[in-house]
């Protein structure tokens, strides 16, 4: 129950609030492996926007503005150019000189497993959000899909870095 209301544990609602659970607690599997720096210093960052980003998600159709105040304008734009500028930096940093294809765990590095496993799950999370905005439900804040997605790409890059970070050492 959150404000108010009963629902139903398979509610699609609930799925999608599970799923960012879930990305947040891979994300602290990866938070407390990392060696890449940028990975230390961003992924507290993302953790705290998925507990904004699952109070949108919580918040009933109707009651935005009522519950305004505990989460703000919950995703802006410039969160989601936050990760944008990430990717572009984190090629620019050499994350995309892989040789073949990115097997998950190959490179015996457990953060890059975690950062990879991480993206999964926030991959999920995206499908329960869009899944959430095909029903009368909807997703309050457009910028939330865009977020996840961006965020999935940012963790695939990530995990290429943990392996680098720990292979150049």
């Amino acid at each position: 129950m959150l404000f108010g209301c009963r629902v139903k544990k398979d509610f699609p609602r609930v799925e999608a609030i599970g799923a960012v659970d879930e990305l947040n607690a891979a994300l602290g599997m990866l938070r407390v492996a990392a060696v890449f720096p940028m990975t230390q210093n961003e992924v507290p960052l993302f953790q705290q926007t998925l507990i904004t980003l699952m109070g949108v998600l919580a918040t009933p159709v109707g009651s935005e503005d009522k519950h305004a105040k505990a989460f703000g304008e919950g995703i802006a734009e410039a969160t989601v150019a936050h990760l944008d500028d990430l990717v572009a930096e984190l090629e620019a940093m050499g994350a995309l000189e892989i040789k073949g294809w990115a097997l998950p765990g190959a490179g015996g590095v457990m953060s890059g497993a975690y950062a990879d496993f991480a993206r999964t799950v926030c991959r999920r999370a995206e499908r329960s959000v869009v899944t959430l905005d095909d029903t009368d439900e909807e997703v309050p804040n457009k910028q939330i899909v865009r977020y996840l997605n961006r965020l999935s790409d940012v963790l695939w890059l990530l995990a290429r870095m943990e392996e680098k970070q720990s292979s150049d050492a």
